[in-house]
């Protein structure tokens, strides 16, 4: 764990512009905090916490013990709660086994060249084979031989993760890389994937230097055909940039000795219709409220100073 030394820089005496990317960031989730019965005193139970955990450990001085007050000072939060709150340990991230063991065999199969077609895409499997051809049971067996291939595969197709054909071939479905909603696996990414990615963008507004690639292609201003058009088509992309990764990553760790650290490569595909309403402090989309402003990628391009004289002018941006 890395302390991070609270300076003068940290805490600019205007706030203005952080609360308004914090309000924008957050409106998707308070919804979807009211939609799951997750109310206002609940998620303050839940910050206040989570405050107190990370002044705790993020905030500590180097060679000194960390104190009540000072967890204090710098969360606004009473000593005598803090003291309370403090001693619960930093929050563990515990990966269900079972998604992880599912998590590492899809991995493989998408990995190897003998389970995936040309284009990267997973091959329907025997589900048993003669020794040294593939099958699911040996794709199984080559993750863990902790749990038995049947046992993976009757937890599979319970899941609808993939089904079991009359001539004994294993298919994977959709549903293997797009989990149902609300279910474990998909809570489970949903928190990781947001983190990392809330995380390197922390990273970058508080460095002096972008550390972490984080990019994105917008288009305001289109028609709806236009639009699921674009969708698709950046989905195709992702999915050719993480089946890529993917491989690339599966090889290179059969010569890698091993060690501390982790990596994720994410993306990420989203398109809605910009309806604004009346004194909306922020929008989901950020729509700018009048034409003329500037988008929040920074400042416009010419391009997009040309098209911000009308509403109905496509927009684009890279940022």
């Amino acid at each position: 764990m890395h302390a991070v030394p609270i300076s003068a820089n940290d805490i600019p005496l205007d706030t203005t512009r952080l609360q308004g990317a914090v309000v924008r960031i957050l409106r998707p989730l308070v919804r979807l905090f009211l939609r799951r019965g997750i109310t206002f005193p609940a998620l303050c139970c839940v910050l206040r916490e989570l405050y107190v955990n990370v002044a705790d450990h993020d905030f500590a001085l180097s060679g000194k013990k960390q104190t009540d007050s000072r967890v204090s000072l710098l969360t606004g939060i009473h000593r005598k709660e803090v003291r309370r709150l403090r001693g619960a340990g930093a929050p563990v991230n515990v990966v269900p086994a079972s998604l992880s063991r599912t998590s590492r065999i899809l991995a493989r199969w998408l990995a190897m060249a003998e389970t995936t077609d040309a284009r990267g895409r997973p091959l329907p499997l025997p589900r048993v084979a003669e020794l040294g051809r593939p099958s699911f049971e040996a794709l199984v067996a080559s993750v863990t031989r902790d749990v038995r291939p049947r046992a993976v595969l009757d937890e599979w197709l319970d899941r609808q993760l993939a089904v079991l054909g009359a001539d004994d071939v294993v298919t994977l479905l959709e549903a293997a890389f797009v989990p149902r909603g609300g279910d474990e696996q998909q809570f489970y990414y949903f928190g990781r994937n947001l983190h990392d990615h809330v995380a390197a963008s922390v990273r970058n507004v508080l460095g002096p230097a972008p550390r972490f690639l984080e990019r994105a292609v917008h288009y305001d201003g289109l028609s709806a055909d236009l639009a699921q058009d674009l969708e698709q088509r950046s989905r195709d992309l992702a999915t050719e940039a993480l089946t890529s990764a993917n491989r690339t990553a599966h090889h290179a760790c059969a010569t890698d000795p091993g060690g501390a650290w982790r990596w994720n490569f994410g993306v990420y595909v989203y398109a809605e219709e910009m309806v604004p309403a009346a004194g909306d402090v922020a929008s989901d989309s950020g729509a700018p409220p009048r034409p003329d402003t500037a988008s929040a990628a920074g400042s416009p391009s010419d391009a997009e100073r040309r098209g911000a004289s009308s509403p109905t002018r496509r927009r684009g941006s890279a940022s």
